[in-house]
């Protein structure tokens, strides 16, 4: 089915990008094949480093498999919930099928295929939006990234890097605040950021968890849970057990 030939009503792309949220409660509704069909080639149509569109997607339709990743995923439930659960790989296979001496052991190499799953990713949750369509990224995948290979019998010079839960909304949170543009953005060389910008943000963070979960949480916590320990230590030997990251 091509997809610029199907009759879909889509929102505006700035429109659509400034009222992005996280959905994480979704409807049993599934998403009409016309709406996924798009949402595909609007990925596919991603810019890629070099061209190399070192990108795989693995469609989970298997209940089990969600399960299993769910138990995987810090047992997110939206991973079964969701109309659609898509799982976004670093791909060089293909490529060491047709050029058997193509050197993907360099960390440059991965850092390509990471950042173009990224671009092709986003490319397809802002579809998804501009569908009236929901989701999520999960990141959690990685916290047994050899387990999510087994499950999807992932070859050599593969690697997971996170999933996506796309299905009908089923709530209407509140939008999370982001840093500032002036903490975000300079002119011609970094700045770093105001820590009087830190502190107002740092308070607007905490306001939206009480409001959103009446959890005493902030930026700065958030900051101190994830960075202010070991962070996925096992990432590192399976992307050089999977050919990456060598030299």
């Amino acid at each position: 089915m091509n997809p610029q030939h199907t009759p879909l009503q889509s929102a505006p792309v700035l429109q659509t990008a400034l009222a992005h949220r996280s959905i994480r409660k979704f409807t049993g509704a599934p998403i009409a094949p016309e709406q996924l069909a798009a949402i595909l080639e609007a990925g596919r149509a991603a810019s890629s480093s070099s061209f190399l569109q070192a990108v795989h997607i693995v469609r989970i339709t298997d209940p089990e498999i969600r399960k299993s990743l769910r138990a995987v995923g810090s047992d997110q439930h939206y991973i079964e919930t969701c109309a659609e659960f898509l799982v976004f790989c670093m791909d060089f296979a293909k490529h060491k099928q047709i050029a058997p001496d193509a050197q993907v052991g360099w960390s440059e190499v991965a850092l390509i295929g990471a950042i173009d799953a990224g671009i092709m990713a986003q490319n397809m949750i802002l579809a998804a939006e501009s569908l009236g369509l929901g989701g999520v990224y999960i990141g959690s995948l990685r916290n047994n990234v050899r387990r999510v290979a087994e499950l999807l019998d992932l070859p050599e010079y593969v690697m997971p890097l996170f999933g996506m839960c796309l299905g009908h909304p089923d709530q209407d949170p509140l939008p999370r605040p982001r840093l500032p543009l002036g903490c975000m953005v300079s002119e011609n060389q970094y700045e770093a950021m105001s820590m009087a910008d830190f502190a107002h943000y740092n308070a607007v963070v905490k306001d939206y968890y009480q409001r959103r979960s009446n959890l005493d949480l902030d930026w700065e916590a958030q900051i101190r849970a994830t960075l202010c320990r070991e962070v996925r230590p096992d990432i590192l030997p399976f992307l050089q057990q999977q050919g990456f990251v060598k030299k």
